[in-house]
């Protein structure tokens, strides 16, 4: 009985022995949030059906947090959206939120492409925006903008098929009583669809350029 005793006490002084100094398991890194990780949310994968069915071409993208209250979540890369009966071009558009996007997408073709085969006579090419997402506060501010979430877009300007191109900047006040019936339309249109319109008339940080924003609890257009 002793023996057996001095035998396992032996076995536990081993045991504890070998345990110091051992090193430790190397910490885990975080793992990325990421679509492909994360099941979407129903809301998300509604989002996603209504973009495809609006025939738009797009690549889900995987959620990103940049820090400082920057992200972009829920997030798309849109290549082209659809007129009634063609593609619609886009330029220097980044990543934008499904919501985003899908507004977009609806203003483009009823708003937009409309409005340019009725006033202007020649259906509408592409729209050149100024981006999307930018980890940034509204100009003068200290409050967080939505291109910091990927949820507002800025557009200067369209192409149509006849070759013209329509510039806020330039054409906001143009001669042609058309073209700036055309501007007007495509922004009382876009009041319509997005939660924040902002245009030349709001402020000269608008003077070249619509502002276009999804969200919010109240709307705003000027």
């Amino acid at each position: 009985m002793t023996r057996a005793l001095a035998l396992a006490a032996l076995s536990v002084a081993t045991l504890l022995a070998g345990c110091v100094g051992a090193p430790e398991a190397p910490p885990r890194r975080p793992t990325r949030t990421t679509m492909d990780t994360i099941a979407p949310r129903p809301d998300e994968r509604q989002c996603i059906a209504n973009l495809g069915r609006s025939e738009a071409a797009f690549t889900p993208l995987p959620d990103q947090y940049y820090g400082a209250g920057c992200s972009t979540l829920g997030a798309v890369r849109l290549n082209w959206l659809r007129s009634d009966d063609s593609r619609l071009q886009l330029s220097n558009l980044g990543p934008v939120t499904c919501t985003a996007a899908n507004t977009l997408s609806g203003w483009a073709r009823f708003g937009v492409d409309r409005a340019a085969r009725q006033i202007l006579g020649s259906p509408l090419v592409r729209i050149e925006t100024m981006g999307s997402y930018s980890c940034r506060t509204v100009a003068g501010t200290s409050r967080m903008s939505a291109h910091a979430t990927a949820n507002a877009i800025d557009v200067g300007g369209f192409l149509l098929a006849d070759g013209r191109r329509i510039n806020v900047m330039r054409d906001w006040n143009s001669d042609s009583p058309q073209i700036r019936a055309f501007l007007r339309t495509v922004r009382d249109s876009g009041c319509k669809r997005f939660g924040t319109v902002l245009s030349p008339d709001y402020n000269a940080a608008h003077h070249d350029h619509l502002h276009l924003e999804v969200g919010g609890t109240r709307s705003f257009c000027r």
